[in-house]
């Protein structure tokens, strides 16, 4: 009656651990980014009445073992880390994993690693969880590009702006218009950058000297002569960047202000810029523009921090780190949304969103949880029926020890 009575013990204490992690799921069913847990049960170690005989010499059979079970305990707790839904916000910090990995967080002692992307920035320009850990990856250097080999480091997004450049190349589109009589000329102004980011006035005259022949000069500001060349065309009317008279220039620019001396070198589009029969329309793009400060932030499915600037550009600012783990179940919950590393779940892959085992980075999106409310509800009662049973187990045994008792009198 005893064995029976501590079996029934064990398996009110197995339910009542059923229903806790069951009740902690449905608690956490709007946290964001909360992995739910489920439970299983395991048999005890049995009492073994009779073992298990072979087959005799004399022709009788085997006989299986006779054994009583102790009861039951807990086989494992374990971390569903299945995707719960993504859900759309208004904040641009506000970041979900479309997949499998980690971000990564630090507490200024170790890394943690959480699924729950509702970031902000701090007062220090530190991209951070609702908690204060900060948020790791990869910043941009003066002038460098971003290197994920390195050390980690916090996503910093304080007083950002975006040094000058000097144009050092320009590139044209368009169409001269060959019904242009011969000494005919085309003005098309456009605007130098130092290398201190100062703008300067140029223009280019483009002069038709005979069928399919232009001659072109630039010149800056005060009308001298910065640069000449000679552009020839097909009778097709694309640019015959073959033919020997072409001449596409560079030229070396030498500005008053102290801004450094600047190589430019000017490109025809071989497929872009014609001579057709056509309204002439001329367009150029370059490299050079000026210095700009921080206006708006992006995030990208890699996890680029996109910068958007004042002087119109965008620039590739930060990188935020994702994590991959080969066996994510073994990562320890350690509250906040946060897991750390276990001796089961090995170390963190640390890489860039979208390769390897890591989701894509959905911005101005949150994760949801993932708890199935029919499912926890089910399994609720499945625990409470459980518990139940057990509890019978227990006021039955006792009263069979009552009757035993009675036996006495």
């Amino acid at each position: 009656m005893l064995r029976s009575m501590y079996s029934g013990v064990s398996g009110l204490k197995t339910h009542q651990t059923k229903l806790d992690v069951i009740g902690n799921n449905i608690a956490n069913v709007n946290t964001v980014a909360y992995k739910s847990s489920s439970v299983t049960f395991q048999e005890v170690l049995s009492q073994t009445v009779a073992s298990a005989q072979p087959p005799t010499n004399s022709g009788t059979g085997g006989t299986n073992p006779s054994q009583v079970g102790l009861g039951t305990s807990i086989g494992a707790i374990s971390t569903n880390h299945a995707n719960g839904n993504i859900q759309t916000t208004d904040s641009i910090t506000d970041l979900a994993l479309d997949g499998g990995g980690f971000f990564v967080v630090n507490d200024g002692l170790s890394n943690s690693y959480t699924r729950a992307g509702n970031f902000s920035i701090d007062s220090a320009g530190n991209l951070v969880t609702v908690n204060g850990e900060k948020v790791m990856g990869w910043n941009k250097g003066n002038n460098e590009g971003i290197d994920t080999s390195m050390p980690l480091e916090s996503i910093s997004l304080s007083s950002l702006t975006m040094e000058a450049s000097a144009t050092n190349e320009i590139s044209f589109e368009g169409n001269l218009d060959s019904e242009m009589e011969v000494d005919d000329s085309f003005e098309y102004n456009m605007t130098l950058f130092d290398s201190l980011g100062s703008a300067h006035s140029a223009t280019v005259t483009f002069t038709k000297t005979s069928n399919n022949n232009f001659d072109y000069t630039v010149t800056d500001s005060e009308g001298d002569s910065l640069s000449s060349g000679h552009l020839v065309f097909t009778e097709e009317g694309k640019l015959d960047i073959d033919d020997t008279g072409t001449d596409i220039s560079e030229f070396t620019v030498t500005y008053d202000n102290g801004a450094a001396e600047a190589d430019i070198t000017l490109n025809f589009d071989e497929n872009k810029f014609t001579q057709y029969s056509n309204t002439t329309v001329v367009n150029s793009t370059q490299d050079g523009y000026e210095a700009g400060s921080l206006i708006s932030l992006g995030v990208d499915q890699e996890g680029k921090v996109i910068g958007n600037f004042s002087n119109g550009r965008d620039n590739h600012v930060s990188t935020i780190a994702v994590a991959s783990f080969i066996n994510p179940q073994g990562l320890e919950k350690v509250g906040g949304n946060l897991f750390a590393t276990s001796w089961n779940s090995g170390e963190a892959q640390i890489g860039i969103a979208g390769t390897g085992e890591r989701g894509s980075i959905a911005s101005s999106s949150l994760e949801m949880a993932n708890v199935d409310l029919s499912r926890e509800f089910t399994e609720m009662i499945v625990a409470q029926r459980g518990f139940q049973a057990n509890s019978k187990i227990i006021t039955t045994s006792d009263e069979v020890l009552q009757e035993l008792v009675n036996l006495k009198r």
